[in-house]
């Protein structure tokens, strides 16, 4: 299709800390014993998107990244692996390659994404309508995207995250506006009447995610780089401003309250009855049936109002699985899911019982391990052992009477006997003593937990010289 993929592969996220560390960047994280790159990569071959650009942030971690890529995907993929300074953000990371990027258009892929979309969906979308640029949206989280970092303690649980304000055109096509606010929406929503009246009818949602897969202009994008060097992320910076700029006029804003009073001073209904009143009311005044129309009508009724180009979607249907990897609950979560109810991302075979056992693994006598729950390669397990919708990595020496309850256990990982680990991340090389009880922890790599030890709701690391 004559597109350049990007992977956006990230470096060592301090929301992922301490799964991620300098021997294991983000990109290498597993899910379902797999590093989390590889959904991407075999997503991308899939729709024969074979020559890449994988950007890493940190010479090291490019490093093990490229090496892992160059073993795995021999003779099925042209993969180049470009290194950039840490935290200079998604927009930073393409101004440091665009000496690279040559072609038409370019496709941008977050490195974290575990999905079934076909990237080549979102690609041929954006030809079709020469879009500057195309945004993949799938469905949100029913509970809403976790901020916590952890899926430890009620309190955390709770803690809200941030939303998508998105606007589209009636065709759902389009999209004419895009913001992020907190779960409180406490923060005024400013949308051009200009674009309004444009687009004649706006659907506002807040129940579709920003997917990080992106199709641009390649001409368009580097002129904005190239301009506005102070962006910094994509979906902040650079995707706003494009569709800011669709409607070129003298713009006026109208002022959309989106915070609903407290219920205090119980105005809350009256608030969202104004608002809804001045939207319909703008709606009502709209001149241009249709966002299509090359020009539209301005604030004023007679100022014609161009569109200097398209921002579009690609909305994902509602059955398709989107997840990414942005933090500590995400990985638990996109490991059950694997495992589970999106099992067909897995790339295994499962059993009759509905898990998978590698065939080299050993069990000890009266050791179970339960549906949705995966056992790798050389791992042993003492007697009387209980696993139940987890992962345990290769090479892992598990005692006897343990349980694992719905945790995941990285490889090369020894367990003494009688310990319980729940709700937890165990990450590689960890040794658990006798008798250690977790609950809601993760463990960085390496760490050692001595005997009898009780943890519960903690991180346990050690110090990175």
């Amino acid at each position: 299709m004559d597109f350049q993929v990007v992977v956006l592969a990230g470096g060592t996220s301090k929301n992922l800390v301490p799964l991620v560390s300098k021997e294991v960047p983000k990109a290498l994280l597993p899910v379902g014993n797999r590093p989390v790159i590889s959904y991407v990569l075999e997503l991308l071959e899939l729709s024969n998107l074979k020559d890449l650009i994988v950007v890493v942030e940190g010479q090291d971690a490019a490093v093990r990244v490229g090496s892992w890529i160059s073993g795995a995907y021999v003779d099925r993929l042209h993969v180049e692996v470009a290194a950039v300074p840490e935290d200079v953000g998604t927009a930073g990371a393409l101004r440091a390659i665009a000496h690279h990027l040559t072609a038409k258009d370019i496709l941008v892929v977050s490195g974290d994404i575990v999905s079934d979309v076909p990237p080549g969906a979102v690609a041929a979308a954006h030809r079709r309508h020469d879009a500057v640029v195309t945004a993949m949206l799938c469905s949100a989280p029913v509970s809403g995207p976790s901020e916590s970092g952890s899926s430890v303690g009620k309190d955390k649980a709770k803690k809200p995250g941030h939303y998508n304000i998105i606007g589209l055109d009636p065709t759902k096509q389009f999209l004419v506006y895009i913001a992020t606010v907190g779960a409180e929406l406490g923060k005024d929503i400013r949308i051009q009447k200009s674009i309004l009246r444009a687009v004649g009818q706006m659907e506002i949602r807040s129940d579709l995610m920003d997917a990080h897969l992106y199709a641009f202009k390649r001409s368009v994008l580097q002129e904005v780089l190239d301009q506005k060097d102070t962006f910094q992320s994509l979906k902040q910076d650079v995707l706003p401003y494009l569709v800011r700029c669709q409607l070129v006029s003298p713009s006026s804003e109208v002022l959309l309250n989106g915070a609903p009073q407290t219920e205090e001073n119980g105005n809350e209904k009256a608030s969202s009855q104004n608002n809804q009143l001045m939207l319909s009311q703008i709606l009502a005044n709209s001149s241009t049936p249709s966002f299509h129309e090359l020009y539209a009508l301005g604030p004023n009724g007679t100022t014609p109002v161009r569109r200097t180009h398209k921002c579009c979607v690609y909305i994902a249907g509602k059955s398709k699985y989107c997840v990414r990897l942005n933090s500590i609950q995400a990985f638990s979560d996109i490991n059950r899911d694997v495992i589970g109810d999106a099992s067909h991302l897995s790339g295994y075979a499962f059993s009759a019982q509905n898990n998978i056992i590698h065939p080299s693994a050993e069990l000890g006598s009266k050791t179970t391990v339960g549906p949705h729950c995966m056992l790798g390669e050389g791992s042993q397990m003492g007697d009387k052992c209980s696993v139940k919708r987890s992962v345990i990595g290769r090479h892992c020496r598990i005692g006897s009477n343990v349980k694992v309850v719905n945790s995941v256990v990285m490889n090369h990982v020894t367990i003494g006997d009688g310990c319980s680990i729940q709700n937890s991340i165990i990450c590689s090389n960890v040794q658990l003593q006798d008798r250690v009880v977790l609950k809601d922890c993760q463990v960085g790599a390496g760490f050692v937990v001595t005997a009898g030890s009780e943890c519960k709701g903690e991180a346990l690391a050690k110090k990175e010289k």
